[in-house]
């Protein structure tokens, strides 16, 4: 049987399913959730980490993004009762192409709320180290930054990391979530909304990060079908520059 591809339109939908549906069986393309490569691991916390989310997202090397809660004391934080820890993001990367440095320079110049202002716990500039030699790496980045930015004082903390909580999946890929039918037919239970590949880089391509030539070179790793593809297309390049704050 023979596929035939819709047409380009100016303003492409995903309402009916079954095109995205008939597209996966007939070209045996599935939705890239994981991807088994070596990777590490990093956990910021920079403001609102819907924002941070989308940001590191469409960042080449990052492999997947799950917001969360870490750095306090306190059991079971939820976003309604998060007693003394912090919104924070936590990236897996392939070291192989972007690096823990690469990754802070982009946390440096990032914050919703400044690096300067003190700001409730909730929202605090914090590093959490995984290896002693992020902890090096960070701390000799913090001083740079320091310098770069005295006599202002940087407020970020850097501690190891102990524990993390992810949030609840409303907050997940909170970008991606709001193009429903295209999170719908991507199959995403509440687990791969932590986890997912693809969702992780649609969250932050849609909000307007990186841009329609990047997303376009990623894209073939991904495992979208055309007319997922032809959606996305018009929405990064609609969204692109776009602000991420929340």
């Amino acid at each position: 049987m023979s596929l035939t591809i819709t047409p380009t339109v100016s303003h492409p939908e995903l309402k009916d399913l079954s095109t995205v549906r008939n597209e996966q069986k007939e070209l045996s393309i599935s939705p890239v959730h994981y991807v088994d490569i070596p990777k590490a691991t990093a956990t910021f916390g920079m403001g609102c980490f819907w924002g941070a989310e989308s940001l590191y997202g469409a960042t080449r090397g990052v492999l997947r993004t799950t917001v969360g809660y870490a750095g306090g004391s306190s059991d079971l934080p939820t976003y309604r009762k998060m007693g003394d820890h912090t919104e924070v993001l936590e990236i897996d990367y392939d070291p192989t192409i972007i690096s823990f440095k690469e990754l802070l320079d982009l946390f440096w110049n990032n914050h919703e709320y400044g690096l300067t202002t003190p700001i409730k716990r909730q929202y605090a500039s914090l590093i959490l180290f995984h290896d002693e030699e992020q902890r090096q790496i960070a701390q000799a980045s913090k001083l740079e930054e320091q310098e770069r930015r005295a006599p202002e004082v940087i407020t970020t903390e850097i501690a190891s990391k102990e524990n993390f909580y992810p949030a609840e999946a409303y907050h997940q890929k909170y970008r991606l979530q709001g193009h429903k039918d295209l999170a719908s037919s991507l199959n995403l239970s509440p687990k791969l909304l932590q986890t997912s590949y693809v969702a992780t880089k649609l969250n932050g391509y849609l909000a307007g990060v990186g841009g329609i030539e990047q997303f376009k070179a990623e894209a073939e790793t991904m495992g979208l079908t055309p007319t997922q593809r032809q959606y996305c297309n018009y929405h990064v390049e609609q969204n692109e520059g776009q602000g991420l704050y929340c």
